[in-house]
């Protein structure tokens, strides 16, 4: 049995046709997902999808990259946080891919935003959802120094360095591989779904995009995550299953919820 850890229900391509995706978990025996808010004008709708479905969970922050939305505070994220199925601060880090003709400004706003998700997740007890592009050594350098690792996390849609898997996993997050794992060019990639410890490696599609292999270019969807199991544990040399129930495990480890029996 399989769980999606990050996935995004509430985005179009996914919303409007929600019985069905959440048809094809099941075909899939994907049971659970966490549908991850990028914005606090969106977390409605993703604390809505959580609370009418019990298989479902959801997140609180604003992703690096959304610029027109309310700006978060500690205090907000952290009353968001606590409600019932709320699981996880974020996804929030550090993106400077998309960095524009004034890169510092930006990064500055980034980086506050950063540490507020931060000291919000360690009031809360939440764990973190980190996204990092292009910022890895900044990305480590505030989860140092605002103290990261007293409530930990996952470090999403991983595409770094073996080197900055270690330092995370240092600081005691975990990593989660998605779809690309599976794409012709992710050698490197490949490389850490390999080596990441298995007591804290979990998997995800980040849905609608990203669509492993065979679904490549088609719109991503929970039940896709099965086909990135299939292929890390292959990487792995250890069976479906044991991919499966290595990482299920892990996820409800990561986020401190008991695992439900089913």
């Amino acid at each position: 049995m399989y769980v999606d850890s990050h996935c995004h229900l509430d985005f179009p391509g996914l919303s409007e046709r929600l019985p069905e995706v959440l048809a094809r978990m099941q075909d899939n025996r994907v049971t659970h997902a966490l549908c991850v808010a990028v914005t606090l004008e969106d977390f409605p709708r993703v604390f809505a999808l959580a609370q009418a479905h019990p298989h479902l969970y959801a997140s609180v922050g604003v992703h690096p990259d959304s610029t027109e939305c309310r700006e978060p505070d500690v205090d907000t994220l952290v009353s968001l946080a606590t409600q019932p199925k709320v699981i996880a601060t974020g996804e929030t880090g550090l993106d400077y891919f998309r960095a524009g003709d004034d890169p510092g400004a930006t990064h500055d706003w980034q980086r506050d935003r950063f540490r507020v998700h931060i000291r919000a997740a360690r009031r809360s007890g939440r764990p973190l959802i980190i996204h990092t592009r292009s910022a890895a050594a900044d990305t480590l350098a505030i989860m140092r120094e605002e103290g990261a690792d007293e409530v930990g996390g996952v470090m999403h849609c991983f595409t770094e360095s073996w080197d900055v898997a270690q330092a995370a996993l240092d600081l005691g997050f975990y990593i989660s591989i998605s779809g690309i794992v599976t794409f012709r060019n992710a050698d490197a990639l490949r490389d850490v779904a390999r080596r990441v410890p298995a007591e804290r490696l979990l998997i995800e599609t980040d849905s609608p995009y990203l669509a492993p292999v065979p679904h490549r270019g088609k719109t991503n969807e929970p039940g896709f995550v099965r086909h990135v199991g299939e292929s890390i544990a292959a990487l792995r040399e250890v069976t479906p299953e044991l991919l499966a129930e290595q990482t299920r495990r892990n996820f409800f480890r990561c986020f401190r919820i008991n695992e439900p029996s089913c």
